[in-house]
């Protein structure tokens, strides 16, 4: 619409102009998806609460590949259809093109995007550490930026005060202002707002460990059973790692608790915080939240760490007697964290809570124990009512779909089965330090 606004489609004429009316549009459709991709990363609050991040940045992480194919389209039919007007070679066109500094500049973005698109891969950004990535990946707003120049320079669209010259400037203040204001500005008031130092931090496990906080009006941070912050500890060996963490217990006014799984460096590092350091909060984020419920009954299936969430939406949710039915996962008794405070928040609650511990058999892909396949046990067998349910599994990513296949085979519908996922090669969100970890570290 921008280019048939523009009035440019008058001018094709002939092939030359042909290519180069397909290369502005490539350019401008390349960009709104770029532009898109900011907003979908911005971590708006209403995207989040309709949609889920999971959702939001898969859907960012999906628009990565077209995004860059339109936009070297758009550099590749440019050079080849002013070419063909002029009657250069390509090689001296391309030379010709790229001589102005905002053309440079340009060139410069788009060997950006090249390079966040290939670090993306799950294959390659898997042998970097996140810290690594994440630096290579902010790389896509300094990419956008620095073609600013030539849009308005040598755009031939959006270089004039014309409706099309404003919606552009719309669409960057909407994107870059989303990202200052809900990735910068709203944390640091959050921050500031809340004022929460770390209280203690209690080993209760094989590498797993509770952190205590305390703040100020934590419970205006409006935090439901079931969702993750994104977290800073400001001590030295720590501050530079972001950590998406789940809440395992409801914040009161004055107190929140964490628990971690530690599985590398930096989460390792989390248990030698001292009390009275500071801590940076950005959320809450999630919808794995009693918010997506819409049948009479509530499954859970946890596994690992991921009773985390679990145990905080059972704490928030108000179940009524004998409505919950909660099947805790895991591969030996080591691995039974929370464990007991689900059990007394479901048996509180007239509810039903299994255990299922040992390890899955090597001959059949499933999520239950070697045990309960040998007793012929079914996901409808360990969950009676899951029909009459909605689902809530959180674990391994690997392990959560096998969960979900089960589910569906069984009759649930996709509504009705809300995952939290924690493999961050298997999404995109800020995961903190080390490589390969797992949020919430499962």
């Amino acid at each position: 619409m921008l280019f048939l606004g523009s009035g440019q489609p008058a001018h094709v004429t002939d092939l030359a102009g042909a290519i180069t009316a397909a290369g502005i549009v490539t350019g401008l459709i390349g960009t709104d998806l770029i532009l898109l991709m900011l907003v979908l990363a911005a971590r708006i609050p209403w995207l989040d609460r309709t949609f889920g991040q999971d959702a939001t940045l898969a859907l960012h992480r999906r628009l990565g590949k077209p995004a860059l194919y339109l936009i070297l389209g758009h550099a590749a039919l440019l050079t080849v259809g002013y070419s063909l007007r002029d009657g250069l070679s390509i090689w001296h066109q391309t030379l010709s093109l790229y001589s102005g500094r905002d053309m440079l500049l340009a060139l410069a973005g788009i060997i950006l995007l090249v390079l966040v698109v290939i670090t993306s891969l799950v294959a390659v950004r898997r042998r970097f550490a996140y810290e690594a990535w994440h630096a290579i990946h902010l790389l896509s707003y300094i990419a956008v930026l620095v073609a600013v120049p030539h849009q308005l320079s040598a755009g031939q669209v959006l270089a004039q005060s014309t409706p099309q010259f404003f919606y552009w400037t719309f669409l960057y203040a909407l994107a870059f202002g989303s990202i200052i204001w809900f990735r910068v500005a709203a944390p640091l008031l959050a921050t500031d707002e809340h004022t929460i130092r770390v209280t203690d931090v209690e080993t209760i496990g094989p590498d797993v460990f509770t952190i205590r906080l305390s703040g100020r009006a934590l419970s205006r941070l409006g935090v439901r059973g079931g969702q993750f912050a994104i977290w800073r500890f400001w001590s030295r060996g720590t501050w530079w790692h972001a950590h998406p963490i789940s809440f395992s217990a409801v914040p009161t006014d004055t107190s929140a608790r964490i628990t971690v799984r530690a599985v590398g460096a930096g989460t390792r590092r989390l248990a030698r915080l001292r009390s009275g350091t500071r801590v940076s909060i950005e959320g809450p984020y999630g919808i794995f939240t009693d918010a997506a419920r819409t049948a009479p009954r509530l499954s859970i299936v946890a596994a690992g760490i991921g009773i985390t969430p679990a145990r905080a939406l059972l704490e928030h949710s108000g179940v009524r007697p004998g409505e919950a039915t909660v099947i805790l996962r895991a591969t030996d008794r080591s691995r039974r964290f929370l464990w007991d405070e689900v059990e007394e928040l479901i048996r509180a609650g007239d509810g039903t809570v299994s255990e299922m511990i040992g390890e899955r058999p090597a001959e059949v892909m499933t999520w239950m124990s070697a045990d309960a396949v040998g007793r012929g046990e079914t996901i409808t067998s360990a969950l009676p009512h899951l029909l009459e349910s909605d689902l809530f599994v959180c674990g391994p990513t690997a392990w959560t779909d096998l969960v979900v296949r089960d589910a569906r085979a069984a009759g649930l519908p996709d509504r009705r089965i809300h995952v939290e996922r924690f493999d961050w090669s298997a999404r995109l969100s800020p995961v903190r330090g080390d490589r390969d970890r797992p949020r919430n570290q499962l």
